[in-house]
């Protein structure tokens, strides 16, 4: 039993990163073909690369409750979406990332290690009860 959980400490943050990182892709990165690519197409691929994210995004979600708390899950979620549509803006579509950007990610991290870190005074405040 043991044994699945850790593996669960490990997968499920996985597999919400790469829905973010798929998600940011169909969201923005057909910007990149814009001038090739109609909007029903443009559509179209986005929603081929949704539903695997999608798939991604639910089962992990599902998998991670009772290591992760939804909370949890659902910061590293959007935190982590952000930071990637910001990656596929600089490095797909030539953005440049501002110091101010750079320093709201920054917080962002800040506010991750905060959320996550709640589980174990929760926790530990819980045993004290």
């Amino acid at each position: 039993m043991q044994k699945k959980s850790k593996l669960r400490n490990y997968m499920v943050p996985i597999m919400l990163i790469t829905s973010s990182a798929i998600m940011a892709m169909a969201w923005i990165g057909h910007l990149k073909y814009k001038e090739d690519l109609s909007f029903l197409a443009a559509a179209m691929l986005a929603w081929v690369l949704v539903l695997p994210e999608y798939l991604l995004n639910v089962s992990g979600i599902r998998w991670g409750v009772g290591v992760y708390q939804p909370s949890e899950m659902a910061a590293m979620n959007l935190s982590s979406g952000i930071v990637f549509i910001a990656l596929v803006s600089h490095f797909f579509l030539g953005e440049e990332i501002s110091t101010q950007k750079y320093m709201g990610f920054g917080l962002m991290i800040i506010s991750m290690a905060l959320i996550s870190g709640s589980k174990k005074t929760e926790t530990k405040n819980q045993k004290d009860l």
